[in-house]
C-alpha cells in the first residue's frame, strides 16, 4: 500500500472518530437542555484540533516506518481528483450554513452544518482516493 493511501486511510478514520465523538459529547450535554443551546464551541475545537494532530501524528509515523515510498503521477492525480469530489461537499455546506444564518438560526445549527460539511467532505474525499487506489479511474 503506497505512502499517500495509508495517510488517506488516516485522514478518513481521524474525520469520522473526531466526529462521533463530538456527537457524543454534544448530545449527552444535550440531556439536560435544548440542543441548540449547549455548550458546542470548546468540543467542536478539541474534536477539529484532535484530528488534526491525530493526522499529522499518524502521517509522521507512516513516513517514518515506510521511508521508500514517494508520491508518484498517480498519487498526484488521485489526491487532486479526491480533493475536488470532496470540495463539492464544503460548498455544499457553505450554502447551507449561509440558508441557515439567512434564516436567523442560531450560531449552533450554522457551526454544525460547516462541521459536518467539512467531515463529510473529508470522508467523500477519502473514499473516492480509497477507490481510486483501489480500482483505478473511473472511465470518464
Amino acid at each position: 500500500m503506497p505512502f499517500e493511501e495509508k495517510r488517506t486511510w488516516i485522514l478518513g478514520i481521524a474525520a469520522v472518530v473526531s466526529y462521533a465523538v463530538y456527537l457524543v459529547v454534544v448530545l449527552v450535554r444535550a440531556r439536560d437542555t435544548a440542543l441548540a443551546e449547549v455548550a458546542y464551541v470548546a468540543p467542536m475545537l478539541w474534536a477539529i484540533g484532535g484530528s488534526v494532530v491525530v493526522s499529522i501524528a499518524g502521517a509522521v509515523v507512516v513516513a517514518i516506518v515506510s521511508r521508500d515510498d514517494r508520491s508518484d503521477q498517480r498519487d498526484r492525480e488521485i489526491d487532486r481528483e479526491g480533493a475536488r469530489i470532496g470540495n463539492a461537499f464544503v460548498t455544499l455546506a457553505a450554502v447551507g450554513a449561509l440558508a441557515l444564518a439567512m434564516t436567523g438560526r442560531e450560531a449552533f445549527w450554522i457551526a454544525n452544518a460547516i462541521y459536518l460539511g467539512f467531515t463529510v467532505a473529508a470522508v467523500v474525499s477519502t473514499t473516492a482516493k480509497i477507490i481510486a487506489y483501489r480500482r483505478g479511474f473511473w472511465p470518464w
